[in-house]
C-alpha cells in the first residue's frame, strides 16, 4: 500500500535548456503573430504545436504540464518591463541583461522594490520573443493575476516536474490579451516617422505657355501692355487665377488698372 502511494505521487523532473526555450517560445510567437490568444488564454492546438516541436527538434516527450515554463517568462516580463519603464535603466542586447546608469539607481529601485533583486545581473534571453508575446497589461478574469501579485512570486525554477497527467487535476489556464509588445510600438513611431517625412505635394503651377495664350485671347490688348501683364502674372498665380475668373470683356481694363497701380 505504502508503495503504492508512492509511485502515484512520484514524479520526475524536466530540465528546461536554452535550446527548449527557444523553441518553445518560437512556437508561442508563431502562434501570437496568428492571432492564436484571445479573452480566454491560448488556444488549445498552440500547445499541442509546442508539445510537437520540443520533440521533434530537442528529441524531448512533454506534456501541456510542463508548459508552466511560459509563467517564467510571464514574471521575467512583469518584473523587467516595470524596471525598463523607470529613468536611468535600459537592455542590453547583447548581454541579454539589465543595464543601469550607476548603482545608485538600482539600489534606489530595489529599495522600492526588493523583489527584484536578483534581476541586477540575470541573464534572461530570447527577450524580444518575450516582448512580442507578452504585455505589461495583466488580465483581470478568473484565476489572474496582477502585475504587483506576479512580480512578487519568485521566478520558477528551470527545472519543473513532470506530473502524471490522468493523476493530477488540471491548471487554471491564465487569461490573456495579445497587444502590442514595445517592439510593435517601436515599429509603429518608426513607421510614424517615415511618414512625417514623405515630400508635400506642390502647389499647382500654370505654364508660361498657358498664361500668355490666356492673354492673346483678350480683345484689342495692346502687345506692350501683354508683356507687362505677362511679366506680372508669371510671378503669382493668384492674379493669374483672378484674371480668369473675369468675364472676357473685363480683362483688359483689369489688367490695364493692374499695370497702372503697380506702376510697370
Amino acid at each position: 500500500m505504502v508503495e503504492e502511494t508512492k509511485k502515484k505521487y512520484s514524479r520526475d523532473y524536466l530540465t528546461w535548456t536554452d535550446e527548449m526555450d527557444k523553441v518553445l517560445l518560437d512556437v508561442f510567437v508563431e502562434h501570437h503573430n496568428r492571432g492564436d490568444q484571445g479573452q480566454n488564454g491560448w488556444k488549445p492546438h498552440v500547445y499541442t504545436a509546442a508539445i510537437k516541436a520540443i520533440r521533434d527538434k530537442c528529441g524531448l516527450h512533454v506534456t501541456k504540464e510542463n508548459m508552466s515554463r511560459m509563467k517564467t517568462f510571464d514574471k521575467h516580463y512583469a518584473t523587467i518591463s516595470k524596471i525598463l519603464s523607470q529613468s536611468g535603466f535600459g537592455w542590453d542586447w547583447v548581454n541579454n541583461k539589465l543595464l543601469m546608469d550607476s548603482d545608485d539607481v538600482w539600489n534606489k529601485y530595489v529599495q522600492a522594490n526588493p523583489k527584484a533583486a536578483c534581476y541586477k545581473n540575470k541573464e534572461v534571453k530570447n527577450w524580444e520573443a518575450i516582448c512580442t508575446i507578452y504585455s505589461k497589461d495583466h488580465p483581470t478574469g478568473e484565476g489572474a493575476m496582477t502585475g504587483a501579485e506576479t512580480e512578487a512570486q519568485p521566478p520558477e525554477p528551470d527545472v519543473v516536474a513532470i506530473k502524471d497527467s490522468s493523476k493530477m487535476p488540471q491548471k487554471r489556464q491564465r487569461t490573456c490579451d495579445a497587444i502590442l509588445c514595445m517592439l510593435g510600438d517601436m515599429k509603429c513611431s518608426f513607421q510614424d516617422a517615415l511618414k512625417s517625412l514623405e515630400p508635400l505635394e506642390l502647389p499647382k503651377v500654370t505654364p508660361p505657355l498657358e498664361i500668355l495664350a490666356a492673354l492673346e485671347k483678350i480683345p484689342e490688348l495692346a502687345r506692350s501692355d501683354m508683356l507687362r501683364a505677362y511679366g506680372k502674372l508669371i510671378l503669382s498665380e493668384r492674379l493669374f487665377h483672378a484674371l480668369m475668373e473675369l468675364p472676357m470683356d473685363f480683362r483688359k481694363e483689369w489688367l490695364l488698372t493692374l499695370n497702372e497701380k503697380n506702376n510697370i
